[in-house]
């Protein structure tokens, strides 16, 4: 089995579910006593959210650079960093180390892809809905993506800042994420990617009136394959 690195902290309540649906999902295939081999390396989500606010990304990037040469030299095979938005420095991450990095946008794309859709809702932190670092990769996978209007978007990045990150779960936020996702079902969405990892705590499949793709789940998942491959002989796409 390889060890998946993560880079988490961002914040910690969704690395927890990054955890548990790994474990899970290497308990579902192997079963037994079998758990994943994981390095983690949590960051300080107030330095990280500091730099989002101020846009110093590139110092953003030094930091989550910094950790990945930390999960690779603890023997990590390839990594993940758990959070949508920080994937804007992808590249900068990626350069910093020999061993892959799993982009969640990918797999997104992936999962879309099984499920044939093709016109898709995005709901995240306003840098993942209104940059480009997020929804060029779904875009250049054939997919249309709808973001909601400017009021909407606020909201929607207050939730996840100022509620979700903290572990603060409130009904009235839900119907709010509910009736946005309802409008864009309305503009023609076939589906909904729950684009930053908190937001599955707030919304659920059954909540929703379009099929959910729940990054963290996702994400989360397919390193816990990845990480299979061998013991599974292959019989993982």
């Amino acid at each position: 089995m390889k060890t998946i690195g993560l880079i988490g902290g961002m914040s910690w309540e969704s690395t927890i579910e990054y955890y548990r649906v790994i474990n899970e999902t290497v308990k579902e295939c192997l079963g037994g006593l079998h758990s994943a081999k994981c390095v983690l390396y949590s960051v300080d989500f107030e330095e990280i959210e500091h730099c989002q606010a101020m846009g110093e990304w590139e110092k953003s990037g030094e930091i989550l650079a910094g950790a990945a040469r930390s999960l690779c030299q603890a023997g990590a095979d390839f990594f993940l960093i758990c959070t949508n938005t920080m994937h804007k420095v992808y590249r900068q991450v990626q350069a910093a180390v020999p061993i892959p990095l799993l982009h969640i946008a990918e797999v997104t794309a992936d999962s879309l892809a099984e499920q044939n859709v093709t016109k898709v809702a995005l709901l995240g932190t306003r840098y993942t809905m209104e940059h480009d670092f997020y929804k060029q990769r779904l875009q250049d996978r054939g997919l249309t993506v709808l973001i909601p209007g400017q009021k909407d978007r606020k909201l929607v990045n207050r939730v996840i800042y100022d509620e979700l990150c903290l572990g603060v779960i409130r009904e009235e936020s839900r119907r709010e994420y509910l009736r946005i996702i309802t409008q864009l079902a309305e503009q023609g969405a076939q589906g909904v990617i729950l684009g930053c990892t908190e937001i599955g705590l707030l919304v659920k499949e059954a909540d929703s009136p379009l099929p959910v793709f729940d990054t963290t789940l996702l994400h989360a998942r397919r390193a816990a394959l990845e990480a299979m491959k061998e013991d599974l002989k292959g019989e993982i796409k």
